[in-house]
């Protein structure tokens, strides 16, 4: 991801937010030594949830397959503005979704290109089940797209992408390049991503010669997050260097266990559609109530009493979070990448 790094260091470097990620970053590794949190600075990261809401039933996502607990909605373009208002100087990059097709938000070109005209790195991740306007697409400033693209048939692709079209995601894909190609623009950096699972790992090799033939810039092969042990037999990929977890019969954990850190919790803020504020990405539900951009600025709640309660938990304890058990950090998720 080297020519993402430099592209977003052309883009969105200020000395503004090179201080405050120095704080943050500051105040992070002094609470890791002092074993109890302090907070300086605002998040660098910001991801922002443009919808809850997918147009595809994937059985491992709760969007998808219909667990999760929160409202469902779309965010409001003024809100959206709020938050890009609010964090323009300390932010470098805005992270547009958390669940949901961001996409499926009416606005959501408008959103991308009012965060990128103000400096600020734009990623995006798609299932690419959408009729997308592809020069809109590169003229809104979007500096990294996400493709989610599991398989090289439909059948295979349809297995877990439930109500997706192959053949869909394909043409959109090809739409952009065209579009990049036409506008002389090298953005958005299309980054395809595959999770290996057991009914696709057999095509990897041909997943590789149809991203040379699309043109896309990277190649991501990921691995499968699962919930139960169902899903050991039904999703976990054959090969175990595709996989993140150890296994023994009916009992699956992560490789690399629970350390009590988290980096995440310092750097990168999560914003659901309705304003309100998760602690992590992994709190798909809102359990952790920290509270609302709407009514208060984002960094006096990045470091509220109620927060800082979690992040001596981490600190001292995290494996007795729950939300923690399954988490990514500390966890090598991207198997193989490659320039295509």
């Amino acid at each position: 991801m080297l020519n993402e790094n430099i592209r977003l260091l052309k883009k969105s470097f200020r000395y503004s937010r090179l201080f405050n990620a120095i704080k943050v970053y500051i105040s992070y590794y002094i609470s890791l030594l002092i074993k109890s949190a302090v907070y300086w600075g605002s998040p660098p990261v910001v991801m922002i949830e443009p919808t809850n809401i997918c147009n595809l039933q994937c059985p491992l996502c709760p969007s998808g397959n219909g667990t999760l607990k929160r409202a469902k909605g779309y965010m409001d373009l003024d809100v959206f503005k709020k938050i890009i208002d609010d964090i323009e100087k300390t932010a470098f990059m805005v992270v547009l979704w958390n669940q949901g097709e961001p996409y499926l938000n009416k606005d959501f070109s408008k959103m991308v290109k009012y965060a990128s005209d103000r400096g600020l790195f734009t990623l995006v991740s798609t299932n690419g089940n959408i009729d997308y306007e592809a020069e809109e697409i590169v003229k809104s400033g979007l500096d990294s797209m996400i493709v989610s693209l599991d398989g090289t048939t439909q059948e295979t692709y349809n297995k877990y992408r439930v109500n997706g079209k192959l053949n869909t995601v394909i043409k959109g894909v090809r739409e952009i390049v065209a579009a990049k190609k036409k506008l002389k623009r090298s953005n958005p950096l299309l980054r395809w991503q595959f999770l290996v699972m057991k009914h696709n790992e057999h095509e990897i090799e041909e997943i590789k010669l149809l991203a040379k033939e699309l043109e896309v810039d990277n190649l991501e092969l990921k691995s499968i997050q699962i919930y139960s042990k169902e899903d050991i037999e039904k999703y976990l990929p054959t090969n175990p260097k595709y996989r993140r977890y150890k296994v023994s019969g009916d009992n699956f954990e992560l490789k690399f266990g629970i350390k009590n850190r988290c980096r995440r919790i310092w750097t990168n803020a999560v914003i659901n559609w309705d304003g309100e504020v998760a602690i992590c990405c992994f709190d798909k539900d809102g359990i952790f109530k920290v509270g609302n951009v709407k009514t208060t600025r984002l960094n006096q709640l990045w470091k509220n009493d109620n927060i800082t309660k979690i992040r001596n938990q981490i600190l001292t304890n995290r494996s007795e979070i729950n939300i923690c058990k399954n988490c990514l950090e500390g966890v090598k998720i991207r198997i193989e990448e490659a320039k295509v």
